[in-house]
């Protein structure tokens, strides 16, 4: 049986077969974000034309978060049986199947297709990061930041053209939804090259998977994962309600998250890299938390003046705090195989949290009258992320033995 490493390097051998690799994984990138946003625009066309309540539209976003924390786990299994080339082969055929449901005339396809392309998208956010370090093992934090920017950037072009798409040239919120099928279809075409290769697991990738739920380092990473999870979601979610209670017009409100998304972009491109070239990613945690304390800390004291300012620090941290999630399942890992384990259980639970997290902040909002008290909460959020964050960035590797030992690397 050829080697692993004769297999890298015949998948890589040539120019040709690089690039092939490199497009592949952005466009397969692109795929796991892009269906999710481009629904948030049009979320109140979509309740008032099919009827539904807004609690029931509210799980058209709840739905795939639920799906990444119970699927997660399950994608290193598959692949493991199948092989990572093929299991992410599977999921782009899933994810098209599901973004073509949805856009069906039925609100029960609606909502099958939203929990198929949910499933979709968790074995791609487990699977992606775990085949960047199997094949570019010299350059994680490069690919690691081409993945993450790829994801991001159609991420905020998905959001920004479905009104446009859906009012401008008339399309209608199911034709809107369903334009992203094509993004899948061409991401499966520029896959297949990719079937020629298959590669077997490590001997002690069981007994890795096995140990991680006991394993100090894994429950960092996987805290580190959910903190920044619910961060995110919930700044998404209602950023814009927060900053139109300060008085900030809805346009505006709107414009202003829109900000955030894009000043995102950056980091979620340099931070890998940085993190890759560092014997530890502390000092990229303390700055990603301070960024994030004091945007919040502007929030909590209303300074409206500064919300241009106040929205990109948050955009940034919420950036760079991904992709150091990112990071954090390739360098605190020996192998693709672990990476996959780590990154499987660190999702789980963090989109667990990011599930719950929106609808925890609008209730005690509801319940308080006030956005003070969720601002505190996001504040306590961030001293945490920080705690958390600087024994994730620590230079260690999860093991087999149940206990992490400093990297010689």
């Amino acid at each position: 049986m050829i080697s692993q490493e004769k297999l890298t390097q015949a998948r890589v051998s040539t120019r040709w077969g690089k690039w092939v690799l490199i497009v592949g994984i952005i466009f397969a990138a692109a795929n796991l974000r892009a269906p999710l946003t481009s629904i948030g625009p049009i979320v109140e066309m979509i309740r008032q034309d099919t009827g539904m309540s807004s609690t029931a539209t509210g799980m058209l976003t709840t739905l795939p978060l639920l799906a990444f924390a119970f699927f997660s786990p399950f994608a290193p299994k598959i692949s493991r049986r199948i092989g990572l080339e093929y299991t992410l082969f599977g999921a782009l055929l899933l994810l098209s199947i599901g973004i073509v449901l949805r856009s069906v005339p039925s609100v029960s396809l609606l909502f099958a297709g939203t929990a198929l392309l949910g499933i979709a998208i968790a074995i791609g956010n487990v699977l992606l990061p775990s085949m960047i370090k199997q094949e570019f093992p010299y350059k994680v934090g490069l690919m690691t930041g081409v993945y993450a920017a790829s994801m991001n950037l159609s991420a905020a072009i998905a959001s920004g053209v479905s009104i446009p798409l859906t009012q401008g040239l008339g399309l209608g919120w199911r034709s809107a939804l369903s334009v992203w099928a094509m993004l899948a279809v061409v991401s499966i075409v520029l896959w297949i090259p990719q079937l020629r290769f298959r590669r077997q697991p490590s001997k002690n990738t069981l007994k890795i998977g096995e140990s991680l739920w006991h394993s100090n380092l894994a429950w960092k990473v996987t805290l580190f994962m959910g903190l920044q999870s619910t961060v995110f979601y919930t700044v998404i979610t209602w950023l814009p309600s927060i900053l139109h209670e300060q008085g900030i017009s809805q346009s505006e409100a709107g414009w202003l998250l829109s900000l955030t998304q894009f000043a995102g972009l950056l980091p979620t491109f340099i931070v890998p890299i940085l993190a890759g070239r560092s014997s530890n990613q502390r000092w990229l945690v303390a700055l990603t938390a301070s960024f994030l304390i004091v945007g919040y800390l502007g929030l909590l004291g209303g300074l409206t003046s500064l919300a241009p300012l106040l929205v990109i620090l948050i955009g940034i941290a919420t950036g760079s705090a991904f992709s150091l999630a990112t990071m954090f399942f390739v360098l605190r890992t020996h192998n693709a195989e672990q990476a996959a384990e780590l990154s499987g259980m660190a999702q789980s639970v963090g989109y667990l949290l990011a599930a719950v997290g929106p609808i925890l902040f609008g209730f005690i909002h509801d319940a308080t009258g006030s956005w003070t008290i969720p601002l505190l909460i996001l504040l306590v959020g961030a001293v945490l992320l920080f705690m958390i964050g600087m024994e994730a960035g620590s230079n260690k590797h999860v093991t087999a033995s149940q206990q992490e030992k400093k990297s010689t690397v």
